[in-house]
């Protein structure tokens, strides 16, 4: 029963992870960038605050949800349920550390930013920058949610 529930956060929280990254992604930042410069500033930095205010506890959360999955899974070294999880752990991890040292402090750059004296071009490169950072966290987030549901998918299998 603990594994269930272990299972069951993990794919929760990673799954609620996965579809918000993914959205901001297809949907919201490509509509802020059809804004006019000075509110594409403005709505980047009001976006920006209210995601410094949940992103942190999702996004550990997410990746330490693994962590009791990949405990309670018996006979771990050998077993496909296991191998899943730790590649899709992996994949968070390598997304965390993306965020860390990317886009955090892009993001940081951009709060500092004064929407009526930032140049178009500067604000521009800024988020290329930081879209580029956000594709390859989505790729890895979409391929680590992926993995932990064929982990728990192969767990049927087995029983584990």
């Amino acid at each position: 029963m603990a594994l269930k529930a272990a299972r069951f956060a993990n794919l929760f929280l990673t799954g609620a992870l996965t579809g918000n990254e993914f959205g901001s992604w297809a949907l919201l930042h490509p509509a802020l960038g059809e804004l006019p410069h000075q509110a594409h500033v403005r709505a980047e930095q009001a976006v920006t605050r209210r995601y410094a205010k949940m992103m942190p506890a999702l996004m550990s959360g997410a990746l330490l949800s693994f962590v009791p999955v990949l405990s309670l899974i018996s006979d771990r070294r050998r077993s496909l349920p296991f191998l899943l999880g730790l590649r899709g752990m992996l994949c968070y991890a390598t997304m965390l550390t993306i965020t860390l040292s990317g886009n955090i402090p892009i993001n940081r750059r951009t709060l500092e930013l004064d929407p009526d004296a930032t140049s178009r071009e500067e604000f521009l490169e800024l988020r290329a920058r930081w879209d580029r950072l956000h594709t390859a966290r989505n790729v890895l987030n979409l391929s680590g949610f992926g993995l932990a549901i064929l982990g728990t998918l192969a767990s049927f299998q087995g029983n584990r």
